[in-house]
């Protein structure tokens, strides 16, 4: 039989306030029935019902946590981060894998904050969705931080990786390696793919380049099918190629796209083709060659957004912040220097 606080409060010989006191904490009781009160629930095993003490302090103790696709290892790591900092803080968390579609990404919000969820944490969101207002207006009513995604001119909380840094780092180090002819392979609608793309633009501008420009799209860039998509889009764009080039990629699921590509046309990695990915996720440091990547701090973002979620919580919602983390090169074997051939 399940137990309930009218048997606590008898075990205990209180009345059933004084055992919701000492539950909740929010009322001061003598220590020595505060002292017979727990041993009562110990022995009991009396487990408070969460939605009803929510419903009393209007605070659910739960996170609502929104993802473009929990089978890209970014992902992963950056809710990793996220869920250990809420839950040494005493929250639990609702996780959303909205597909990568803003029509979901809408849905799940307006879902979670029927629940009562405390707060929202949107990874990587749809453009769309912060151009329109939709994020502008839930973040007033509920405290939202929105890690990447769309930022200009948008009046919310964010946690970002200087991604254009990143990629300024990863064409420089091309270039230096003797490198003219570079593809830019991205995926589609993405404003992370959007702000890679215009470095690369700027950079082969700049540097007199325009000659060797080429860009391919590849569509669906967030999950592990975008690995063979990758492949099998690039087998036949390499066939059409005069090697030596150089690739860089939107991120690391893509650039192991390009790098199976290599091993089916019998491309020597890195001497004929050259690889730079994105995001440092831990495939790019177990394939061979290990693949030449930016290191963008997934777990340093899942934590930062943690706590700069809390801090809106504890105050109520009432300000707007902004935070940039920087980016690294990680050189590894995928990348060779043509000025030695």
């Amino acid at each position: 039989m399940k137990v309930n606080i009218r048997d606590v409060a008898k075990e205990a010989s209180v009345s059933m306030s004084t055992v919701s006191r000492v539950i909740n904490k929010n009322y001061p009781v003598k220590e020595e029935t505060k002292i017979r009160v727990e041993a009562a629930v110990k022995k009991l095993n009396f487990s408070p019902n969460t939605l009803a003490r929510s419903l009393i302090s209007q605070n659910t103790k739960t996170i609502g946590i929104l993802v473009p696709g929990i089978n890209n290892f970014f992902f992963p790591t950056v809710i990793k981060a996220i869920e250990y900092e809420l839950r040494i803080n005493g929250y639990s968390i609702y996780l959303c894998d909205t597909d990568d579609n803003a029509a979901e990404e809408i849905k799940y919000v307006k879902s979670l904050m029927g629940r009562q969820v405390d707060g929202i944490i949107i990874i990587d969101p749809k453009t769309e969705n912060m151009k329109n207002g939709f994020y502008e207006t839930v973040s007033k009513d509920i405290p939202l931080v929105s890690i990447n995604g769309y930022n200009t001119n948008i009046n919310c909380n964010f946690v970002l990786n200087d991604e254009a840094s990143g990629a300024k780092q990863a064409m420089l180090y091309l270039l230096e390696m003797g490198h003219k002819n570079i593809i830019f392979v991205r995926g589609k609608e993405s404003y992370s793919y959007d702000i890679k793309e215009k470095v690369y633009n700027d950079f082969m501008k700049e540097n007199n380049l325009i000659a060797y420009k080429k860009i391919i799209d590849i569509g669906e860039g967030n999950s592990y099918d975008c690995v063979n998509g990758t492949m099998n889009i690039m087998s036949k764009e390499l066939e059409k190629i005069q090697t030596p080039i150089a690739v860089f990629a939107c991120n690391d699921l893509m650039a192991l796209g390009v790098l199976n590509a290599c091993k089916i046309l019998k491309f020597d990695v890195p001497k004929d083709v050259s690889i730079i990915g994105f995001d440092n996720i831990c495939i790019s440091s177990i394939v061979e060659p290990k693949i030449t990547t930016v290191d963008q701090n997934m777990y340093s973002l899942g934590e930062n957004a943690s706590k700069m979620l809390l801090n809106l919580i504890a105050d109520s919602n009432q300000k707007v912040s902004r935070i940039a983390l920087k980016t690294q090169l990680i050189i590894r074997n995928s990348c060779s220097n043509q000025n030695n051939y």
